[in-house]
């Protein structure tokens, strides 16, 4: 394969990981906010006693839930979003890794190109 075909192929694959990175990003910024909305959610869980009438929207409907049941339910979806939060920022972490390996190559490479 010629130095040009090489610098080629690399280009592609580090568009390729720059984008892989974007969509990351979004999804990290996504999970951020679930994860503000929950904890929220279960602030104000701190100002309800366990008589208090709880509502979960359930398709068009408002179905009423137990106090206990509905506040397990947001600590355990805050805990989802903390693992997925860092599932995210590993996959994050090596993106970027993978870039920066691909641009010190297209760097070596250019350098052969000029000479």
């Amino acid at each position: 394969m010629s130095t040009q075909q090489d610098f080629e192929k690399l280009s592609l694959e580090f568009s390729n990981s720059q984008g892989t990175l974007n969509e990351l990003m979004t999804a990290r910024s996504t999970l951020e906010t679930q994860y503000q909305e929950n904890k929220i959610v279960l602030n104000e869980f701190d100002n309800l006693n366990e008589d208090s009438k709880i509502y979960k929207l359930t398709g068009p409907i408002l179905m009423p839930q137990e106090y206990g049941e509905a506040k397990l339910n947001v600590t355990k979806r805050i805990e989802f979003i903390e693992g997925e939060i860092k599932r995210v920022e590993t996959k994050i972490g090596d993106e970027e890794k993978k870039i920066e390996a691909t641009r010190e190559k297209l760097i070596a490479i250019r350098s052969q190109m000029s000479s």
